[in-house]
Parts: C-alpha cells; structure tokens; sequence
C-alpha cells in the first residue's frame, strides 16, 4: 500500500517541490531500510544520476559499535531529495557529508533524522550549499538523544553560498535531548563569496569565472577528503560547479 501523499504542512516536506515529487511518488514512497551489524563498518558514495527528480529516502540502523559514512552529492536539475533517518545503538558513530549545488528554479534538500537510543554514540553532519540562479537549497536536520543515551556526542555543520539574489537557503539544523551528560552542538550560516578573495585572484591573472570556480571548489571539496573512493563524487561536484559560475 502506498503512503499517503506529503504536504507542505508537514516540517520535514516544508520546502519539498511536490509538484515534481507527484509523478514518482510511488517509486519513492517505502524508503530504503539498511542495517549495519554490531562493530562493523559501512561506508558509501551517493553520486547524483540524470534524473531531473532525484529522490533517495533511506532508514539506517547502528548496531552496538557499528560505524557508517555516507558522502553525498544532491544536484538534480528539478528536484532532489536525499531523506535519512538513522538510528544509533551503544558506541555507534554516523557520519554525514553532503553537498546541495543547485541552479535556475532547481530545489535541492537534505533531511535527516539521527536518533541516539544508546550511549556513548557519535554523530557529525555536515553540509555545504553553492546556490545559483532561483535555486532552493535546504538541510532540516533533528538530533535526537534518549533519555539513556549518556554521553552523546553529536554535531551539525551547515553552510550556504548563494551566489545571485534569487537564490534560497533554508537551514534548520534542531537539537532534542533527553539525556544530561551529552556534548551536542550546531551551527549554521548562509553567505556569498568574499570580495577581495575574488579580486586577488583575479590580480594574478585568474578570469572571473575560473576564480568563482576556484574559490567554490574550496568551499565544497574538503567534505569528501576522507572518503575512500571519492574521485567520483569530486569529479561531478566540480563539473557541477563551473556549470553554474
């Protein structure tokens, strides 16, 4: 049977294209289940496809000591969703490190839901938006620490570059704890491209375009340093940026 239809009264749909999500609705509506066992390790790239709708719904769950990380690229041409909703036993750890790049009328989000259900568990999300045009970028991110999830540690990073005034970011990065010995914190911030590091790059001898590209490519690439196969995801993040400078 297929879910009900979202709508934008719904926090986590708010800024959701349902027009462009209508037609796929059914291909999309069960999320993905994934579970990592017990002290093992799961690690994976999520490159965008050709798609003008994009939409990747996933429920993850931790077990005791499990580690996960994801690297994600979400730049469809209309529409792109990448939905998580992960779940952390004790000792788990779960890293996030996602990019929007989006132009014209292009809406591009990322919604996450990190539950800490046991101790001692790690989570880091980090965001990056590069916005151009009319584009839509947004990240709701919840972290969520039971009651007996002592000793949490759990952060979020969102940042947002729009690059012409028509562009959006929406970030909602939200912190519910139950517990009282966690360390949690986030942070969010939305900008546009420094001035003077521009004009210095352009003093030696870089044309305007490649300079926006350059200094864009700084913003975006550190997310994937880390990643064990990342050549992809940099190659389509770089690609995706000088369309859009």
């Amino acid at each position: 049977m297929t879910a009900p239809f979202p709508t934008h009264k719904q926090e986590e749909w708010r800024y959701a294209d349902l027009d462009a999500l209508k037609p796929v609705w059914e291909q999309f509506a069960a999320p993905i289940t994934l579970t990592v066992g017990a002290d093992e390790s799961f690690e994976e790239v999520w490159l965008p496809v050709a798609d003008d709708v994009q939409v990747k719904r996933v429920q993850l769950s931790l077990g005791a000591g499990a580690k996960a990380r994801i690297f994600a690229l979400n730049n469809a041409g209309v529409y792109g969703r990448i939905e998580l909703d992960v779940s952390l036993a004790e000792g788990a750890d779960f890293e996030l490190f996602g990019a929007n790049i989006g132009t014209g009328v292009s809406t591009n989000e990322f919604v996450t839901n990190v539950n800490h259900v046991g101790p001692n568990g790690r989570s880091r999300q980090t965001i990056r938006s590069v916005l151009g045009g009319k584009a839509v970028g947004s990240y709701l991110g919840k972290v969520e620490v039971a009651r007996g999830a002592q000793q949490t540690d759990g952060e979020q990073s969102v940042k947002a570059m729009l690059l012409d005034r028509g562009a959006t970011a929406n970030c909602k990065p939200e912190l519910e704890i139950y517990a009282d010995d966690v360390k949690c914190a986030h942070g969010a911030s939305v900008g546009e491209l420094d001035a003077m590091q521009l004009f210095y790059a352009e003093t030696r001898g870089i044309d305007p375009a490649s300079a926006r590209a350059l200094l864009l490519e700084g913003f975006i690439m550190g997310l994937w340093d880390s990643a064990q196969d990342g050549e992809g995801i940099r190659t389509a993040a770089r690609d995706a940026l000088r369309r859009i400078v």
